[in-house]
């Protein structure tokens, strides 16, 4: 059996981020600490997989520890669009680029770094 464990980007308040993460998506954090660079990390999800959220407390460089990544967007799987799109709403982002397709529903949103995300239905 081979999955997907996790996925670690840089995000300007690793706090800030999981908060919103938790309200939207509903997912807890699993663990908080210290982390490379003299930075921190939240890990954020289930207990399959989950979203590693770090920050470095170094000068910006130009090694993706040490500055926003350049990832195109993060796809979420939902069961209830709706409810997760008026939960974006709430915590002030806006949603946009809605979609019907085959096989199912899609909008897109960007957080307070501008990391976009994905928001499917099938």
């Amino acid at each position: 059996k081979i999955q997907l464990e996790h996925v670690n980007f840089t995000v300007s308040d690793p706090g800030k981020t999981a908060a919103w993460m938790r309200e939207i998506f509903e997912w807890p954090v699993r663990w908080q600490g210290a982390a490379l660079g003299n930075g921190q990390s939240v890990h954020v999800g289930g207990e399959v997989s989950y979203i590693a959220l770090y920050c470095s407390n170094a000068a910006p460089a130009s090694d993706s520890y040490n500055c926003l990544s350049g990832l195109n967007h993060i796809g979420v799987v939902v069961d209830d669009i709706g409810k997760v799109e008026t939960r974006v709403q709430k915590v002030g982002f806006t949603p946009h680029s809605h979609a019907d397709y085959t096989p199912g529903r899609r909008f897109y949103f960007n957080d307070h770094d501008g990391i976009e995300y994905e928001v499917v239905l099938y």
